[in-house]
């Protein structure tokens, strides 16, 4: 009996080993994320990174500017201040968004007198 379970756990964990690991809303937004950004003039592609601390705090850097935020309850929201280099403009950027059980975290995104949608992938490490 013992060697079955033996057997049992070993199957399992070769099985479990084959399929990928995706990102729950659980997991939060930590990490190495893509961007796509739905704006007037057509798609806008960034990359970001986050880190989210025990509070809901979120740090790190959206392309090359520095994030603020939370991350609660599995919803993200942004907003910190950003110069768009296509126009030179500064402004606050508020990105609001939350990842679904797929791992993709979609939502919101407002800048200046523009606003649109975004969805980005966990890139991986």
């Amino acid at each position: 009996m013992r060697r079955l379970f033996l057997v049992v756990v070993v199957a399992l964990t070769a099985l479990l080993a084959g399929h990928p690991v995706t990102v729950s809303a659980d997991d939060g937004i930590n990490g190495k994320w893509h961007f796509v950004m739905d704006t007037p003039g057509g798609d806008r592609e960034m990359d970001a990174e986050f880190a989210v601390d025990a509070d809901g705090k979120v740090t790190g850097n959206f392309d090359k500017t520095p994030v603020a935020g939370t991350f609660k309850d599995g919803k993200m929201d942004l907003g910190f201040e950003m110069t768009s280099e296509e126009s030179g403009e500064t402004s606050q950027l508020k990105l609001a968004g939350k990842v679904d059980d797929a791992g993709t975290l979609s939502g919101t995104w407002e800048f200046s007198s523009y606003s649109g949608t975004f969805k980005a992938t966990h890139l991986k490490p």
